[in-house]
């Protein structure tokens, strides 16, 4: 009998029940997922599940089936799902590929059998309605490109000023900071001016209006760039009278100063030293050559401060932009992340694909069609220690016919025994498998069977051999993949096997099968 690896399983759960156009038999139902049955298996109870479920319930180890607690059918070791002991169930497959199928999506009127909805239709609908990765909206099929490229919230575009890439929701934060955003002076009116060059153009516009540089004074004229040196030239007066009171006020603070050589702090000037002895005390002129150099000194430090101000936004901006990249950065990550996880899984579904494709090339390379079949077993003792230790109590040979298109059989073995025979002898059991020509075959099944254990000397083989009874269930014509066993529990002791043994050579023994064919 085929088994199944389930070790890199990746496949989908069962089909919904409403793509199934007509009822759905309880046959054709995973009795996990309670849906229709993909990619069957059957374990050894005979209950059928999808690969994914299977796998899903057996991936921490042997569980109970409970299918058959509820069936109250439950029976040690039948009744546990067992990776070891599951076998794809082609056949169940075939029927429910054949099954006519309809589409569920809203609008969409496509038919066909389960076999196409699988290959053709299924996630490839036009109508069927899948979720945005960027914003996670969702969208009919036929609608994701617009939506990508117009409606998506989360799509990615093109600043058309700098050429730096934004997602849609930061574009507009951006323009408030893009350094070539174009502005337009107010003063003058002139457009498209950058960000960048927006401030060289508000000092050096004609029309922009400022303060006079006399209003630290008392001058409260604000007049246009072009004309400062008009206003200067026409208010030299007024300019002058404002700064009398300052000149006079400096001048009786200095005839207040401590003795020469001496630190003298003052509340508008800072820290200044008093005049050495010998220097002319008291002249209007002097004061007034300290006053224009202090001026001086205040303009030069408003530009470095203004100088430092422009670098630090020039360096906000700056980083701002490494924020915006590393972000894209990581999305950019993300994504790639899932096209790698995208291929990860379809590395998998084609590694099933071949797995399931080798199974079934082992199976006809076995297969044999005149009712005769030799079991080669290999690595004998690792097997009847797994057979003790319980992981895999039995083994389940190749099927093999009676004819092309004969009955269908196998062979059941127990390394550690069976029943009356557990722990003592070899249990052997003939098994009779439901084959795609049963309708056509007589029934009960009422041939001879011969089981015989080779002496690989040739000399003494063990046989058994026994007529069906055709009052047992196990020889009527099979309602599931295969009928309850049959066959010698007591086949051989095991100490024939011990030391060396002419059964047992290079860890390898070989079991064969006749069925009579007469009357066939």
């Amino acid at each position: 009998m085929a088994r199944i690896s389930l070790d890199c399983v990746n496949s989908l759960p069962g089909i919904p029940l409403s793509v199934l156009s007509v009822p759905m038999e309880n046959k054709y139902k995973c009795q996990q997922c309670l849906q229709v049955l993909r990619k069957p298996v059957q374990a050894q109870c005979g209950h059928r599940f999808c690969v994914y479920c299977f796998k899903h319930l057996t991936s921490s180890g042997p569980k109970p089936c409970e299918a058959c607690r509820q069936e109250e059918m439950f029976e040690e070791p039948t009744s546990i799902l067992n990776s070891n002991e599951a076998f794809p169930d082609n056949a169940a497959g075939r029927e429910i590929a054949s099954l006519p199928a309809r589409c569920l999506n809203q609008g969409c009127n496509w038919t066909g059998s389960i076999k196409e909805y699988e290959a053709q239709h299924e996630g490839r609908c036009e109508f069927e309605q899948i979720q945005c990765e960027a914003c996670q909206a969702w969208v009919v099929r036929t609608e994701k490109q617009r939506h990508d490229e117009r409606e998506c919230e989360a799509r990615t575009l093109n600043c058309k000023y700098c050429k730096m890439t934004f997602n849609f929701k930061e574009i507009k934060a951006h323009d408030e900071i893009c350094l070539k955003y174009p502005l337009q002076c107010k003063d003058c009116g002139k457009k498209k001016i950058p960000r960048e060059k927006f401030g060289d153009h508000t000092r050096t516009c004609t029309k922009s209006k400022s303060a006079c540089p006399f209003s630290e004074v008392g001058c409260k004229s604000v007049i246009d760039n072009g004309k400062l040196s008009d206003h200067e030239n026409s208010s030299t007066m007024e300019h002058l009278r404002l700064l009398l009171p300052m000149v006079l006020s400096l001048c009786r603070a200095r005839a207040d100063a401590p003795c020469p050589g001496e630190w003298q702090e003052d509340s508008g000037l800072g820290l200044y030293r008093a005049p050495e002895e010998g220097v002319t005390v008291g002249t209007g002129a002097t004061y007034s050559s300290q006053s224009v150099t202090l001026e001086k000194k205040v303009t030069a430090l408003e530009n470095i401060v203004c100088v430092l101000n422009r670098e630090v936004e020039r360096s906000s901006v700056t980083l701002e932009a490494f924020s915006h990249q590393h972000r894209l950065d990581q999305e950019k990550i993300e994504s790639l992340s899932n096209k790698v996880r995208q291929l990860e899984r379809m590395v998998n579904m084609k590694d099933l694909q071949l797995s399931e494709s080798e199974q079934l090339v082992r199976e006809l390379q076995y297969c044999t069609y005149d009712g005769i079949f030799v079991w080669k077993i290999t690595d004998f003792s690792r097997r009847r220690q797994d057979a003790v230790a319980g992981r895999t109590p039995a083994m389940f040979s190749p099927a093999f016919y009676s004819s092309k298109y004969g009955y269908k059989m196998c062979l059941r073995l127990y390394l550690n025994g069976d029943g009356t025979g557990r722990g003592t002898h070899l249990s052997l059991f003939f098994v009779v498998m439901r084959g795609r020509f049963d309708a056509l075959l007589k029934w009960p099944f009422s041939q001879k069977v011969t089981l015989m254990l080779l002496d690989q000397n040739n000399r003494e083989h063990i046989i058994d051999a026994f007529r069906p009874d055709i009052t047992s269930t196990s020889f009527q014509r099979p309602i599931s993949e295969m009928n309850i066993a049959s066959g010698c529990p007591l086949f051989c002791p095991l100490a024939k096997l011990a030391g060396k043994s002419p059964y047992l050579r290079e860890d390898t023994i070989f079991i064969k099968a006749i069925v009579d064919l007469t009357g066939l």
